[in-house]
Order: C-alpha cells, then structure tokens, then sequence
C-alpha cells in the first residue's frame, strides 16, 4: 500500500488522526514540565488541497471532501474537533486563503508546532529530500524545532531519552515498505527500551493486507513488545471498501482515563465522516491501564 500523504491530505483518516493528536498532546501539556514532541514521519508539513488532488500524472478524485469537507459547515462540532478545526483554518488563512472552502492543510509538524508551549521542544524527522525540504521551508522560522533528514526508526534510539524526560512520540509512515509492522513494532521496542513512560501514537490503515490484522491483537504488537498500559482505536468508515476500510491509532501509555474523552470523540467521527453502512468506532485496552 502506498499511502503518501501529499495524495491524501484531508481526508477523513487525517481528520481522525489530527483530532485525536491535538486533543492528546494537550492532555499531556496538563503537566506543566516540558516535553519532547517527536514526530518520525514528519512529510513536508502542509499541503495544497488542489496540487493533491492532480496526482504525479493523471487527476485524482479529491479526498478531502469527505474528510475536512465533512465539518466545514457544521455547527454541531465537538469541542475537540472545533479545536482542531480553528487550527486547520489557521493555517488556511496565513497561506492566503480565505475562501470557505480550503485550500491549504497542515501536516502533523505544523499542528504539533501550532500548540506547542514555550517549554516543549521538536524533533521533526523525514527521510524523503525532497520532503524534507518542503518540510525545512515551511517550519524555517519555527524555534526550539529541530527538522533532520533521517530515518523515523533511526530517531527513536538517537533522540531517546530526551533531556526532559517526557516524550510524546507520534509514529506515522506513508506503509510503502511491505515490513513497516515489522519496523513499527522494532521502533517501539526500542522507544520503550530507552523511555518506558513515554506516550506513543502510532497510525496503521485498516486493509485486508497481511500484517493489519495482527498488529494490535494478542498474538501480534503484545507478543513481540513489553507493553505498559496501551489502547487501540479503529475507525471503519466504509467496511466494504476494496483497499482502505478505515484507520487505527495505537497509543501506548495514554494519559490516565483519556480513554474516557477518545470513546465519545471516536464514534461522533466515525458518524460524521462514514461513506457506507456498518461502520463505526470501535475501541479497547490492549493492556489496560491500572
């Protein structure tokens, strides 16, 4: 599968993913301590919704519509996704657009960016050149940001334990490998080698490929790593569909009972951004927590 994200810029798994990381990373910013925010698959930072949708060769059907599209023009917004709604528009309008509909859409580096306090500190990774370039021009003025060019996995044992000794780590590949579980699952044995309580999100696409079904179940993640207390959420919005049905987040080591503020934010997504029948939100502990 490739699932570059230049070709998929707000469509509903970035929804999903993005609400869900701004609300997390500011649960974890309820300590006033600093924190290291490592992201090992940053992309180039931002996107042009139009530039998306006309592929390498050929035009594209845009995703965005049903991701970001969906929630334009509502008012019934959550306030977790009226907050990470405000920061997409953010963006939007200092690119230079201020239409209704959008045009520009932040990556993951520039929202983590957006909300990071003066005490929190970035390490933003992309192994791509060209993406990391993108990535340099976009962020140049950002401080207390680093942006290398290396390898995500890489990062996880030259940048932990960091100086704070918190860490959020956010890990998110394009899944162009045919062994990125295997890499995943390699990565966060080491991250949490190195800083057992650090907090871990990692993103996985919902297919029928092998490797998707074993990742977060008892005989895959939990046999090959020592997990400390870890929760899963999928995110099926068209579970007939040939490729990509849905999306998953793993985190490891959330925030004590963040569970109780993903569950309702979950299925309220899953309702808004479904393209067929059947459906939903499903989440559960892969450990619990104690």
């Amino acid at each position: 599968m490739n699932y570059r994200h230049q070709f998929h810029a707000g469509n509903f798994a970035d929804v999903f993913k993005h609400t869900v990381l701004v609300r997390l990373v500011r649960c974890l910013q309820r300590k006033p301590a600093g924190l290291l925010v490592l992201d090992t698959h940053a992309g180039r930072g931002g996107y042009d919704l139009a530039a998306a949708a006309q592929g390498d060769t050929r035009a594209r059907t845009p995703e965005w519509p049903d991701g970001l599209g969906r929630l334009v023009a509502r008012t019934d917004l959550p306030e977790e996704v009226q907050a990470y709604l405000d920061l997409v528009r953010q963006y939007d309008s200092t690119r230079g657009n201020f239409e209704v509909t959008p045009r520009f859409y932040p990556g993951s580096p520039w929202l983590l960016h957006a909300i990071a306090r003066p005490q929190d500190r970035l390490a933003l990774c992309e192994l791509q050149p060209d993406e990391h370039a993108a990535l340099r021009a976009e962020l140049v003025h950002v401080r207390r940001a680093t942006i290398q060019l290396l390898d995500g996995y890489t990062a996880l044992r030259a940048m932990l334990p960091p100086l704070e000794r918190r860490a959020f780590v956010l890990i998110d590949p394009p899944f162009e490998s045919q062994d990125e579980f295997a890499r995943i699952t390699q990565g966060l044995d080491e991250g949490l080698r190195r800083l057992p309580g650090g907090t871990f999100a990692v993103w996985f696409p919902l297919t029928e490929r092998a490797g998707v079904a074993e990742f977060d179940r008892e005989g895959g993640l939990r046999r090959a790593v020592n997990l400390p207390p870890t929760l899963v959420v999928h995110l099926v919005v068209n579970p007939e569909a040939p490729t990509l049905k849905g999306c998953g987040l793993l985190i490891v080591n959330p925030p004590w009972q963040f569970e109780r503020e993903l569950a309702p934010l979950a299925a309220w997504l899953a309702s808004a951004l479904a393209q067929a029948p059947g459906g939903g939100a499903e989440l559960r502990w892969l450990v619990p927590e104690t």
